[in-house]
């Protein structure tokens, strides 16, 4: 039996019923979170809860209720379904009302959340993955973490298709992001990302790795590369609550490359097993 989040009550699946008219459903019109369990803890909630407090504010809407109760509520998913190893999900949306493009101010946010199980891709983290570059479709506000996916989705069946476990995206030859996923590169030992701007969601596992790696001092810098760039790269990885930190050792799509799995990427990928074992005590 699985146990899920429904508004403020921990209930089983069978048991919740949804609204008919939520704007969820016709408009994407809400915002969601996902967060990893690690051996039954919680990884980094309070900056995955001050994002999706940010996310409900871009978006015009309010808390359903302090983010303390969702804390709650969420540790509350894991134990009640002996979750070990996996990710809470938690959704968001306006709430429901007659189908209209304009919205009221006076709607009750709908709150769903369940827990998955899934374990760490070690595989991929240590051979590395192919990523398929493509250009970027989406909308100009991929800084707020909404469910409207569909430009996130078409890239990452295309992908798929390409025989590929991620896409690369980029606009006008501007690389922005993966599709589910941040992207660093290594150039000379600095390491390279796009800075946290309305083109990019600004990963949760993507803040952890700058300052990881600041503290094990590699310079830094948050500044757009191009597709060139990317591909005379020392280094690339993606980042992401799922892959943690995974090397790209092939590209493929717009360009064609191989690239290594460096020294770095396993500096990196060593640090944030550790920022999550001081964090749960776990890894």
């Amino acid at each position: 039996m699985r146990y899920v989040l429904f508004h403020e009550s921990i209930m089983t699946e069978q048991d919740v019923q949804l609204p008919l008219y939520d704007r969820g459903y016709f408009f994407g019109d809400g915002i969601y979170e996902v967060v990893r369990v690690y051996q039954g803890k919680i990884f980094a909630l309070t900056p995955h809860l001050n994002r999706l407090k940010r996310s409900m504010q871009e978006m015009d809407m309010p808390m359903p209720y302090e983010a303390e109760t969702l804390a709650k509520r969420m540790q509350e998913i894991v134990d009640a379904n002996d979750l070990t190893n996996g990710y809470i999900y938690v959704q968001i949306t306006r709430g429901a009302e007659e189908r209209s493009h304009v919205y009221s101010q006076e709607l009750t946010p709908v709150v769903t959340g369940f827990a998955q199980e899934a374990e760490v891709p070690v595989v991929l983290q240590q051979e590395g993955i192919t990523a398929w570059v493509a250009d970027d479709i989406r909308w100009l506000r991929c800084d707020i973490k909404t469910i409207n996916l569909l430009g996130n989705i078409f890239k990452k069946k295309e992908a798929q298709d390409a025989g590929a476990q991620e896409a690369i995206m980029h606009r006008d030859g501007t690389v922005t992001e993966g599709a589910s996923s941040n992207v660093f590169i290594v150039q000379n030992g600095t390491l390279f990302t796009h800075p946290a701007n309305h083109f990019i969601l600004n990963g949760i596992t993507r803040q952890y790795v700058i300052n990881e790696a600041e503290k094990a001092g590699i310079p830094v810098r948050e500044e757009a590369f191009s597709l060139e760039e990317l591909a005379a790269s020392d280094e690339i990885f993606m980042t992401n609550t799922s892959f943690e930190v995974t090397p790209v050792t092939t590209l493929r799509g717009d360009l064609t490359a191989n690239v290594p799995a460096g020294e770095i990427t396993r500096t990196l990928q060593r640090a944030f097993d550790a920022a999550v074992e001081h964090e749960t005590g776990a890894k």
